[in-house]
Parts: structure tokens; C-alpha cells; sequence
């Protein structure tokens, strides 16, 4: 009798189970089948464009670099031209033409031409480069028209599990469109811009796509791809986009005029929290931004930021690093102040941080011209604005590198963007009149003191 309970038993629950699973299946209906991210595309495609630059480079002939075989083969007349060309995409963000794409593909271009999704081409002009964002923006050249643009969305409310699509000019095949889901959220370990904070996706993104667009299901615009984690070269499902809040802060920059962008300068050196330091401060865990260093009379000096405070958050967002703190400030609108609270002690103080640019004069540029291991580098004194750009302390002296030529001396001996100058032959480099004058000067060696990353090197060298 019990055998025949447990089989009744058993015979139930089969006849109560299977309904059940047949249930899971079911034949689609045809509006089902029909279910497309078509509406989406066709919205937005039009606003979605092909960039293409070309940079005219001369061969050089490694042999005129010594100094015998010109003495006997004397130095040939002009050297053969050679045109190199790159691709990318690009997001039409202005109805009068302006196109938001990386600095990385118009970077060093003597030539740039937007083809649109219709077929049409146009020359396009560079407005505005930022290297920090690794954006640019350009203008469609001779065009009155009114072109078809994507909106931003406000990328602080994209989710990890959104889905989104990609549409960009994946090695030079025309427009195409790809499409998965958020991966990750506030990236910032990649290495790509001064402003690590990116948005990490699985839609396939691969080399052409830069520029492009990442949009979300309504249509507006979530990011712009700029990178792509792979061993070989091609998609491998993790790629990077820039968010489109600090897009719209680049973009907002180059409609109003500006040939770089204007964005809030804090005046402080932060680092990140280490387990040693969070187990210092008594934290749970490594997270915040701490403040290593303040400038006088910046902003952070004003609003009473000092040494050793911890910053927790920015307008009630949460700081887990450095990098985190310096996007969410850097997207702040000008104007008015940051609330920003920081840990003291044991104690949590809000503090008022003026939205204000930084002093940017007196950089007075050369480019030193006389024969000296410095000839060929642009330099320019330390303003605030510099300091910020080229993440120095605030308190940095000397004269700082800001840009190298191919055939100078400076480039051949070393010397690289960023470096400080601050001593030569036992004089003080504090103006750029100051190497100017001392390059002048004749000598058979040359005893330079240069701060590279924080880290003083002395350099003896030949004259």
C-alpha cells in the first residue's frame, strides 16, 4: 500500500510538473517576430558619420643624419611626400554641422573630410582638440543646411545591464551597427585619457569605430567609443566609451566660441586611498580621494580644503578614487559651487568649492631656435592652467616642455612633453627668457637638471 501511495504520488506530481513545462514553449505570434531594433537605427543613423583624415609626412632618409655621408654625398633636394590616412566615426551633435569625434583621429591632420550616412562629403575643419578627453570637434566647411543631430542622454542615470547599441565605420566598411549591453560603469583603470571614468560595453567595437556613437534604446546618446581592450586587434567584447556628460561639456566648450575647453579647476593634488592609509583613517575599505597638497588662493584653498582631508563625495556622489572626483568635478558647470564632502578626523564636513577656470597667463611660448640640446622644444612657463593640464604640483617651478619638433635637437637628445626644466649649467630656469638666454650661450657640456613624473634626474651632455 505504501509502494502504491508513492507511485500515486509520483504519477501526480508528473501530471501537475509537465503542463508546466510545456508552458515554456509557445509559438511566436507575428508581432513577436517581428520585435527590432530597426525604429532605433533609423532614428539615429542619419546623425552618425564617417571621418576621414589625411596627414601629408615627408620621408626622411636616416642617412642625412650623418654627418660623412653628407660631406661626400652632399644633401638631396626635396625628400618624396608620403600620405598617410586614418578613419573613424563621428556624432553630428549641432544642426549647423558641428561633429563631436576622438582627437586621435584627427590628431597631426592636414586634411579632414565627414562623409555622411546619404552618401555626401564634406570638407570639415578642426574647431577644438582636447587630448585630456581625447575629443575633438569639427565643422562641416561651405554648408548652410540643417543636419540631423543625436541628444544627449544624462549618462550618471546608464545602469550596468542596459542595452545599447553601436554605430560606427568598423574598419572603413561603412556605417555599421552592433549592438549588447553596459558592461560596467565608471571605468577608471584604462589609461587611455587624463579623465578615467569610462563606460565599459560588450557591443562589438573595432578599429574605425572610434568616434562613434553608443546610444541608448530611446535613441540619445550614451557615449562616444573611443577604445577597445583586445590581443588581436579586433573585438574581443570589452570596449570603452567616453560618457556623454563630459562630451556635452567639450561640445558646449566649441558652440560657445572657444578653441579649448573651459572646465572648473580645483587648485589641489589628490591621491588614491591605499589598504595601508584606509587602515590609517580607520575605513572599512580603500574609497575616497585624498587630498596630498592645495594651492594658494585656488578655489579648494577657498573653500577650506586642507591637507590630509578625505573627499567622500561630490553633489551626494559617492568618490571611490581620484579619478572619480576629477570627472564629477570636471562636469560641473562653471558658474556657482560644488558641494563636496570630506572626512576630517572623525568628522564629516561640506564645503563650498567655487566652479572657476584657472589663471592662464603669462605662459609666454617659444619654441628655442639656437644650437642647444634644446633646440626644436616649445616651452612655456607654469601657469595654474598649465599645472592643471599637465597634472604638475601645484607648487612646480621652472619652465615646462609643452611640445617637441621631428628635427630638432631636444628630440633626438630625449627630452620629452612634460619635462620641467629647472636648472642649466648651475643657472635657475624660472622664465622661458631664462632657457632662452642660456641656450644661446656656447658650451662644450651641458649639465641640465630636468623633474620628469615627480623625479629629478641631472643630465650632463656634450656640446
Amino acid at each position: 500500500m505504501t509502494a502504491l501511495r508513492a507511485l500515486v504520488a509520483l504519477l501526480v506530481s508528473t501530471v501537475v510538473v509537465a503542463p508546466a513545462v510545456a508552458q515554456d514553449r509557445f509559438v511566436p505570434t507575428q508581432g513577436q517576430l517581428r520585435a527590432s531594433y530597426a525604429p532605433i537605427v533609423q532614428h539615429v543613423q542619419p546623425a552618425v558619420v564617417n571621418v576621414y583624415a589625411a596627414k601629408i609626412v615627408q620621408n626622411r632618409n636616416p642617412f642625412l643624419d650623418d654627418p660623412i655621408f653628407r660631406r661626400f654625398f652632399g644633401a638631396p633636394g626635396q625628400q618624396p611626400e608620403q600620405m598617410q590616412r586614418s578613419l573613424g566615426s563621428g556624432v553630428m551633435v549641432d544642426p549647423s554641422g558641428l561633429v563631436v569625434t576622438n582627437n586621435h583621429v584627427i590628431e597631426g591632420a592636414d586634411q579632414v573630410k565627414v562623409s555622411l550616412s546619404d552618401k555626401r562629403e564634406f570638407e570639415a575643419e578642426i574647431v577644438l582638440k582636447d587630448s585630456r578627453t581625447d575629443l575633438a570637434v569639427l565643422r562641416l566647411k561651405d554648408t548652410k543646411e540643417k543636419f540631423p543631430v543625436l541628444d544627449f542622454s544624462n549618462s550618471d542615470d546608464a545602469q550596468v545591464g542596459d542595452v545599447v547599441l553601436a554605430i560606427g565605420n568598423p574598419f572603413g566598411v561603412g556605417q555599421t551597427v552592433t549592438h549588447g549591453i553596459i558592461s560596467a560603469l565608471a571605468r577608471t583603470q584604462v589609461g587611455i585619457t587624463d579623465y578615467q571614468f569610462f563606460i565599459q560595453t560588450d557591443a562589438a567595437i573595432n578599429p574605425g569605430n572610434s568616434g562613434g556613437a553608443l546610444v541608448d534604446i530611446t535613441g540619445k546618446l550614451v557615449g562616444i567609443n573611443t577604445a577597445i581592450f583586445s590581443r588581436s586587434g579586433g573585438s574581443q567584447g570589452i570596449g570603452f566609451a567616453i560618457p556623454a556628460n563630459m562630451v556635452r561639456v567639450v561640445v558646449a566648450s566649441a558652440k560657445g566660441g572657444s578653441t579649448a575647453v573651459k572646465r572648473p579647476w580645483l587648485g589641489a593634488r589628490l591621491q588614491a586611498v591605499t589598504p595601508e592609509i584606509a587602515e590609517t583613517l580607520g575605513l572599512k575599505r580603500p574609497t575616497g580621494a585624498l587630498v596630498a597638497s592645495v594651492a594658494n588662493n585656488s578655489p579648494a584653498a577657498k573653500a577650506g580644503l586642507k591637507i590630509s582631508d578625505l573627499i567622500v563625495s561630490i553633489e551626494g556622489q559617492p568618490i571611490d578614487d581620484p579619478n572619480a572626483f576629477d570627472y564629477r568635478f570636471a562636469t560641473r558647470p562653471l558658474g556657482g559651487t560644488a558641494q563636496v564632502e570630506v572626512q576630517r578626523g572623525n568628522k564629516i564636513i561640506k564645503l563650498a568649492v567655487p566652479l572657476e577656470t584657472a589663471p592662464d597667463t603669462g605662459r609666454d611660448e617659444i619654441t628655442i631656435k639656437s644650437r642647444s640640446p634644446f633646440q626644436g622644444a616649445k616651452v612655456a612657463n607654469i601657469s595654474p592652467a598649465l599645472a592643471d593640464e599637465m597634472k604638475l604640483d601645484s607648487s612646480a617651478e621652472g619652465v615646462i616642455i609643452v611640445g617637441i619638433s621631428d628635427d630638432g635637437l631636444a628630440s633626438n637628445v630625449g627630452f620629452q612633453k612634460g619635462d620641467v626644466i629647472t636648472a642649466v649649467n648651475g643657472k635657475q630656469i624660472k622664465r622661458t627668457s631664462d632657457l632662452e638666454k642660456v641656450s644661446s650661450e656656447s658650451a662644450r657640456l651641458w649639465r641640465i637638471t630636468v623633474v620628469r613624473g615627480g623625479q629629478q634626474i641631472n643630465v650632463t651632455l656634450g656640446g
